[in-house]
């Protein structure tokens, strides 16, 4: 791989901080990432801010397809002239936003689940995160890089302080294992924090199943809306419109102490509970 660096100069170009863009200039990580993330010729990909195609090119030759999502217009062209020089040709650019790409169109135009990966920046993260989980059924795992700090609150497991509203929604509906730490040395720029890489296998169905999900996840951020709160006043003061009375009622008949708070609570635990709270809240 050319060093991003390199390219930059050639193309007279600087990266953009407010995208958070950090390039990957090691290409023996790259291709360690691929390789850890089980990648085969069967697989269809989304990879996640393309950039400069350090990811890129190793999925390629990895993968039967990769769709290179990458939102900067002005990195497309470095890109292109990188895959060209690799003549590889099993590669879509794709310039448009992560969070409006259509996952179900493309999961039923290849008649399999896609394979998503990429370097998630810090700012849009939660909200990538949320999309895969909507739209799960047409994923069958994900393998992203975060920063540090942030692997850490998506890894966590009840009663910390990391433990939140993605870590609640993750475990309901997949599993979750770390692969790799990478050093923040290893992109251009430097950025403060080293990165992690974990793998999401999404399950075929949660083993703890609500009756409403869409209801089940209102109820979690509702819950870790005011997380310093106990949980019959961060209920009862949230978007779900019900009352301390009605909170404390559908906490005790779930078996959960109202003084608890959000970050004690198991999944199996936020199930309960979203179950028990009147569906006519809110």
């Amino acid at each position: 791989m050319t060093s991003p660096r390199t390219l930059f100069a050639a193309f007279n170009l600087s990266p953009k901080k407010q995208l958070g863009q950090n390039f990957l200039s090691d290409p023996s990580t790259a291709e360690m990432i691929v390789s850890r993330s089980g990648i085969s010729k069967e697989d269809i990909v989304l990879e996640i801010g393309a950039g400069l195609g350090a990811l890129t090119v190793p999925l390629a030759l990895a993968a039967e397809k990769v769709f290179a999502v990458e939102k900067d217009i002005n990195l497309v062209p470095l890109l292109k002239s990188e895959l060209l020089a690799k003549n590889i040709n099993n590669v879509d650019i794709i310039n448009e936003n992560i969070l409006e790409i259509d996952i179900e169109r493309a999961a039923a135009k290849h008649g399999r689940k896609i394979f998503v990966i990429g370097n998630l920046p810090y700012n849009i993260s939660s909200q990538v995160l949320i999309r895969l989980i909507i739209q799960r059924s047409y994923v069958s795992r994900a393998v992203l890089m975060f920063q540090k700090e942030l692997s850490e609150r998506i890894c966590a497991k009840p009663g910390g302080k990391d433990y939140g509203r993605i870590s609640v929604m993750l475990r309901y509906c997949s599993d979750i294992s770390k692969i790799a730490d990478v050093k923040a040395s290893l992109f251009f720029p430097k950025p403060k924090i080293d990165s992690q890489i974990i793998e999401i296998r999404f399950k075929e169905s949660p083993d703890f199943p609500v009756d409403d999900e869409k209801f089940f996840f209102r109820v979690i951020k509702a819950a870790f809306g005011k997380r310093r709160k106990t949980l019959k006043n961060s209920l009862s003061g949230s978007e779900l419109g019900i009352d301390a009375q009605t909170a404390v009622l559908a906490l005790n008949s779930a078996g959960i102490d109202p003084v608890r708070r959000a970050e004690t609570l198991t999944v199996e635990e936020f199930v309960k509970l979203s179950n028990v709270i009147p569906k006519s809240a809110g």
